[in-house]
């Protein structure tokens, strides 16, 4: 399924843009070597997130590409499990491929987001910013869409 979204600012943390006291190089950074431990390397990606609004879709966890299940990345927050989905953004007539990264709604204790937000893992991508509209391509049998 192919829907437009408008990227919007997140909460920080996954780039070591915000919470800098738990996580100065990022979230992302730190769950890196427990990631590729389990077969998905990380490192080919920017160590961000960029989320893209999808409203009005909401969405529903298929088979996800990767499941990882208790996860002991922090030291400050319980294990958790992490999704991952297949993604394609297209942004001024270039396909960019990526993973839709979703920690675990049931063990996520903080940084909780909003159900029609999509947190992307990208390569670096310049001319990005804030309230510009993209589009993205979701594999159905992964994750399904659907509007409230």
């Amino acid at each position: 399924m192919k829907v437009n979204g408008l990227i919007c600012e997140g909460h920080g943390v996954a780039s070591g843009r915000s919470d800098n006291q738990r996580y100065p190089r990022g979230t992302l950074r730190k769950q890196l070597p427990y990631f590729k431990e389990k077969g998905l390397d990380l490192s080919v990606y920017f160590l961000g997130t960029l989320n893209v609004d999808i409203s009005p879709y909401h969405h529903k966890i298929g088979k996800p590409k990767y499941y990882f299940e208790r996860v002991p990345w922090s030291d400050y927050i319980p294990p958790e499990n992490f999704y991952f989905f297949d993604v394609i953004l297209f942004f001024r007539d270039t396909e960019y491929k990526g993973l839709i990264y979703m920690p675990d709604p049931l063990t996520k204790v903080d940084h909780i987001q909003e159900l029609a937000i999509l947190e992307l893992i990208l390569p670096r991508i310049s001319g990005l910013s804030y309230g510009m509209k993209v589009s993205i391509e979701i594999v159905d049998e992964q994750l399904q869409l659907f509007k409230l």
